[in-house]
C-alpha cells in the first residue's frame, strides 16, 4: 500500500489534471480516513490502511466524473452543523447561509416576543427550516417540497439534528393554503436559474434539475409565489427569497407590485452580488 502522501499526491495530480480543486482531495481524505489534518499530517508517510485506501480510490474515481463532493460524502456543512444530502436534494449554497442569518436579524429586530408561524417553501434537504427552528426556538416552522424523495431527505436531517419541524408534501403553496394555515414569516429558495442558462457539468449532471431551473426567465416559482402568498400571510408579516444574482430588477418589480404599500429591499451577498430580496410589512410592524 501506498503512504498517505503518496495516495493524496498521486490522486491529486489525477483531478488537477481535469480542473478539479485540490482541496477535495484533501477533505475526502480525511473523511475517508475518519482523521484530523493534524492527525493526516501526523500519518503522512505511514502506509495506508488497505480498507481507507480502496474507499478512497472509489471517491477519487467519482470526483474525476464531476460528481459534487457533497454526494460523495453523503453530507455538507450548513451554518456549523452537518446536513445530509443525496442526488434528491440541492447541495446548500453559502449564499443561502446568509439569508438565513438576515432572516433570523430581521425576525429579531420584528418579531421581539412571542412564538413566529413560518414556512419554507421548497426546504429540498430541510437546511433553511432546521437552522431557522434550532437559532430561534420560537419559530413554527413548517416545511414544504414538491418531491417526496427531498422530504425523506429533510426529516431525517430534522431528527438527527433535533430540530422540532413539520414537513408537508405538494406544489409550492398547495399544501398550506390547503391546510389553512397562516405565517408571519415566509422564506423560499425556489429554482431561478433560467432554463437555457449553462451550468457546471457537476450542478448539471448530477444536482435535481427540480430544484434549479425556473422556467425560461428563472422567475416562474417566483411568479406562482407572488400570485398566491398573501392567501397564507397574517396581517403582519416579513418575506424572505434567495435570487439569482441578475435577477434584482425583475424581482423588485413583481414584488412592488404585489405590495404596493410595503417596503421591498434587496440585499447582497458577501461576494457583493444582488442575492436576497425581502418584503416587509412595514405599518403593522413593530419597529
Amino acid at each position: 500500500m501506498p503512504t498517505y502522501r503518496e495516495a493524496l499526491r498521486t490522486a491529486t495530480k489525477e483531478v488537477e489534471n481535469l480542473g478539479i480543486y485540490a482541496e477535495s482531495v484533501q477533505v475526502l481524505m480525511l473523511e475517508t480516513a475518519n482523521q484530523s489534518r493534524n492527525d493526516l499530517y501526523r500519518d503522512y508517510n505511514e502506509e495506508i490502511p488497505a480498507d481507507v485506501y480502496e474507499e478512497f480510490r472509489k471517491g477519487v474515481e467519482r470526483l474525476k466524473k464531476d460528481e459534487p463532493l457533497a454526494y460523495i460524502l453523503g453530507y455538507t456543512w450548513f451554518y456549523g452543523r452537518k446536513i445530509k444530502v443525496n442526488e434528491d436534494v440541492l447541495i446548500p449554497r453559502p449564499e443561502t447561509e446568509e439569508l438565513c442569518a438576515n432572516v433570523l436579524a430581521d425576525i429579531d429586530e420584528y418579531f421581539p416576543e412571542g412564538e413566529i408561524d413560518a414556512a419554507d417553501v421548497g426546504t429540498g434537504s430541510g437546511e433553511i427550516a432546521i437552522t431557522l427552528k434550532l437559532e430561534e426556538p420560537r419559530l413554527r416552522m413548517i416545511g414544504t417540497d414538491i418531491s417526496e424523495d427531498a422530504l425523506k431527505v429533510a426529516r431525517k436531517n430534522a431528527e438527527e439534528l433535533g430540530a422540532d419541524v413539520t414537513f408537508l408534501q405538494g406544489d409550492m403553496l398547495e399544501p398550506l393554503i390547503k391546510a389553512g394555515r397562516k405565517f408571519d414569516v415566509f422564506i423560499s429558495d425556489p429554482p431561478y436559474i433560467p432554463a437555457e442558462q449553462k451550468i457546471d457539468a457537476s450542478v448539471k449532471e448530477y444536482e435535481p434539475h427540480v430544484a434549479l431551473f425556473g422556467g425560461d426567465d428563472g422567475l416562474k416559482f417566483y411568479r406562482a409565489i407572488f400570485r398566491d402568498v398573501k392567501k397564507i400571510l397574517k396581517d403582519r408579516f416579513m418575506l424572505g427569497f434567495e435570487i439569482g444574482y441578475d435577477q434584482k430588477d425583475a424581482l423588485m418589480k413583481l414584488a412592488q407590485e404585489t405590495f404596493p404599500e410595503d417596503r421591498v429591499e434587496v440585499l447582497k451577498d458577501i461576494a457583493g452580488k444582488d442575492r436576497m430580496l425581502f418584503v416587509y410589512r412595514v405599518d403593522e410592524i413593530k419597529k
